[in-house]
């Protein structure tokens, strides 16, 4: 059974960084796809950030780029999202998602999704 956890939201000012993580089991990690998305309030889930795990290509939305950072630990089944200079924007639950195969912005093309994690930043 495939399984997605994902941690390491909270509330942080302005400015602040955090880091989450996604635990992955169920599948063999580096034949899959990972991507983050972010859904704010009263709005669609949209991608912020994905990794090809059989070859680490990262790609990430305008509006994230140079200030996250999305890695993997294959050690670990991890996939870890730096974020950085946050801004009140960012605000939203953050899901993590896996997919066989490469990495896309849309989330329709992702069958596994982790339960997600609160990020708040305050202004």
């Amino acid at each position: 059974e495939v399984q997605l956890v994902e941690s390491g939201g909270g509330l942080v000012q302005a400015g602040g960084s955090l880091r989450l993580s996604c635990a992955a089991s169920g599948f063999t990690f580096k034949h899959h796809a990972i991507g983050w998305f972010q859904q704010a309030p009263g709005k669609e889930r949209d991608g912020v950030s994905n990794i090809d795990l059989s070859d680490g290509l990262a790609s990430y939305a305008a509006s994230v780029k140079g200030r996250f950072k999305i890695s993997s630990d294959s050690s670990k089944n991890t996939v870890y999202l730096e974020m950085n200079s946050l801004k009140p924007e960012d605000t939203g639950v953050y899901y993590c998602a896996a997919r066989s195969g490469t990495a896309w912005f849309d989330p329709a093309e992702y069958p596994y999704w982790g339960q997600g994690t609160q990020v708040t930043v305050s202004s």
